[in-house]
């Protein structure tokens, strides 16, 4: 699995991983807006970046190689402002939530400044074999990998909660 998954120990770990997106023409609808179906495009996106370039982790490979990989079950998706024709946002994601077969990513979209909160998203995605089409455990390799990176965010924490302390976040500053 090393060849997947970069375990360099380090000094603090990341958890919360961001980057820079630039919102383009064919992704808008006629009022300019982010099209809604495309804010999940730019998410995902943004995980597979995240995942590449802070934890050197290639899930095309491991597919390939290995022939597993994650499917989503279910979006929580809460659209909040507008993300506009051009417009630079900031997308974070971070691992909330790891168990023997599922894991659950929050991602949100900001403004450049971090000051609005335009879109909010839990995705959760299982463990699959492609070769058996079927469920799979995650190895002993992905959960040590994967768990030091997880806020590991309590079951009892729903969606519409952690929402709003983000969004009162915001607020206090």
């Amino acid at each position: 699995m090393n060849r997947y998954v970069n375990q360099t120990v380090m000094k603090e770990l990341q958890k919360t991983w961001e980057s820079k997106y630039l919102i383009r023409f064919p992704d808008c609808d006629p009022f300019n807006h982010l099209n809604n179906s495309r804010y999940l495009d730019y998410f995902i996106n943004a995980r597979e970046d995240h995942l590449m370039k802070f934890h050197h982790f290639n899930i095309y490979e491991l597919a390939r190689d290995k022939g597993i990989s994650w499917v989503v079950s279910k979006n929580e998706i809460a659209y909040l402002r507008p993300a506009l024709l051009m417009e630079t946002v900031i997308i974070q994601t971070s691992l909330i939530r790891i168990d023997d077969q599922e894991i659950t990513v929050e991602m949100s979209m900001w403004n450049l400044d971090k000051t609005i909160l335009k879109a909010f998203l839990w995705s959760t995605f299982v463990h699959f074999n492609l070769k058996t089409q079927r469920r799979e455990k995650h190895s002993a390799d992905l959960m040590d990998a994967f768990v030091p990176y997880s806020i590991d965010l309590p079951e009892s924490v729903r969606f519409d909660e952690r929402l709003e302390i983000l969004k009162e976040s915001v607020r206090i500053k």
